[in-house]
């Protein structure tokens, strides 16, 4: 059996994603090397990193952060092979390229997530509001659930429809907000909308599909056990560098005088004439 299930979009589910903004799956990876890979996390965020390599953001430090505050890694793809196996897998690729119909997609950025019982919210956002030192300045995420998850567990929420509203920039504090809403409440005043917020209930292994320009967030771990997932920022094949706006942390992949986004940080997944990055079949263990 393969760990991870291979999809075929149907056109309701390609009506749902345009419409909504997001497609949620009940049924995605094998729940139980969900399970395996959610028991890598105690080491990741140790700082024992399988490669020898620091991901290219580590938000959050055991004995140095608190406890009740949300736990990140980003690009925990550089630093573990099994977190890279499924973030950088084909499938998670080829269901993003064909929800956004582009010829392939490539990784952005992944994202390790970790939220203890009586950890605290993550703020609404959108995706795209970071990604402005890419052309075409758009993402598509792939969340991936490593264990059960419940609205009371502080679980994944989207506000239906949202991606319509047009991009904003940041409006709020992402980690540990006192109201985590606010910035989508704010949003929705000024476009004049009403919100409909769904949460993602999936048993470990679901996922949910979201479009760059999704709010979402996610509230306070009101439940008795830990929500873990892994997170997939995906961009088009053909995504190239800005020429003059500069992100902060991944700008520095840039190569003097090219815009091209280097396949060694920037991986294609998937692209639908059967070209992958060749380093990934070496450079992924099997799940």
């Amino acid at each position: 059996m393969d760990a991870i299930g291979k999809k075929d979009l149907d056109a309701t589910e390609r009506d749902a994603f345009a419409r909504d903004g997001f497609l949620i799956c009940e049924n995605f990876l094998d729940p139980d090397v969900a399970l395996q890979l959610a028991d890598r996390f105690d080491r990741l965020f140790r700082g024992d990193f399988e490669t020898g390599l620091y991901p290219d953001e580590w938000n959050w430090q055991e004995g140095r952060d608190s406890p009740h505050r949300t736990r990140q890694i980003c690009n925990g793809w550089k630093a573990d092979r099994h977190i890279a196996a499924l973030v950088l897998s084909e499938e998670v690729g080829r269901l993003c390229a064909r929800l956004m119909d582009w010829p392939g997609a490539r990784i952005g950025q992944d994202n390790v997530l970790w939220k203890p019982a009586g950890a605290a919210s993550l703020g609404f956002h959108q995706d795209n509001s970071y990604v402005d030192w890419v052309v075409p300045p758009d993402y598509i995420t792939c969340w991936i659930a490593l264990d059960d998850t419940t609205a009371a567990g502080g679980t994944l929420e989207y506000a239906r429809g949202s991606h319509l509203w047009g991009r904003f920039p940041p409006l709020g504090q992402f980690h540990a907000p006192e109201d985590y809403r606010a910035p989508l409440e704010a949003a929705a005043r000024r476009c004049g909308k009403d919100l409909a917020i769904v949460p993602v209930e999936v048993p470990r292994g679901g996922c949910a599909f979201h479009a760059g320009g999704t709010w979402h967030g996610s509230g306070p771990n009101r439940g008795n056990g830990p929500r873990r997932s892994l997170v997939s920022h995906c961009l088009s094949a053909r995504a190239r560098f800005h020429e003059s706006n500069v992100g902060y942390i991944y700008s520095r992949y840039k190569r003097f005088g090219s815009c091209d986004m280097d396949e060694s940080f920037f991986p294609i997944l998937w692209r639908e004439d059967g070209y992958r990055s060749p380093f990934l079949e070496n450079y992924c263990v099997d799940l």
